[in-house]
């Protein structure tokens, strides 16, 4: 497996190894050990699945009192994915970070808590595994507008995107009061 640290601090993205032959392929999705060695030690308490379309845009998602960290894996499909560093003590607070992950390149990404997280499904079908440090819990489900515009994510839209109403009334980041925002490093 290979691990490469990204840009935002904790940020973390993993190449598992693949191994093909004839009949297809085999990897691991998770090995406590494994990622222990690169430094990720937490405990992970939930699986999450979610099943998108192509055109569905997830996000910008982040939990206050309950922040997950989330290690992601697309089973399925291709996704762009998105995270934004939301914790107001870390020195890339609002920069964003982009990846494609897919069920092709296998990658998968490590997402601390404090971070916003979303994607965009590229592809007809989509299944998302996410593997949490912390429960979810409805009530504390946060968000920014996915097209923040003193953000400037470069979403590869292909066709207007499918966003669940409650993602639609979330507001900027510079508009969201810094009592709602993760005060982590």
């Amino acid at each position: 497996m290979k691990s490469t640290p990204a840009k935002i601090p904790g940020v973390m993205i993993f190449e598992p190894a693949i191994y093909k032959d004839e009949r297809g392929c085999f990897f691991e999705i998770f090995n406590e050990m494994r990622y222990r060695t690169y430094g990720l030690t937490l405990s992970f308490v939930q699986d999450n699945i979610s099943k998108s379309t192509k055109g569905v845009l997830r996000g910008l998602h982040y939990q206050l009192q309950h922040p997950q960290g989330k290690l992601v894996t697309v089973l399925k499909g291709k996704i762009f994915d998105v995270i934004v560093d939301i914790r107001q003590t870390s020195p890339t607070f609002g920069q964003w970070l982009t990846l494609e992950l897919s069920d092709e390149n296998h990658k998968q990404l490590y997402i601390p808590p404090g971070l916003a997280h979303g994607f965009y499904a590229l592809s007809d079908k989509v299944e998302f595994h996410y593997k949490c440090t912390d429960y979810y819990h409805p009530e504390d489900e946060h968000g920014i507008a996915w097209n923040d515009s003193d953000l400037g994510i470069p979403w590869p839209l292909s066709q207007p995107p499918l966003i669940s109403v409650r993602d639609t009334k979330f507001t900027r980041l510079r508009e969201i009061n810094s009592a709602k925002l993760p005060n982590l490093k």
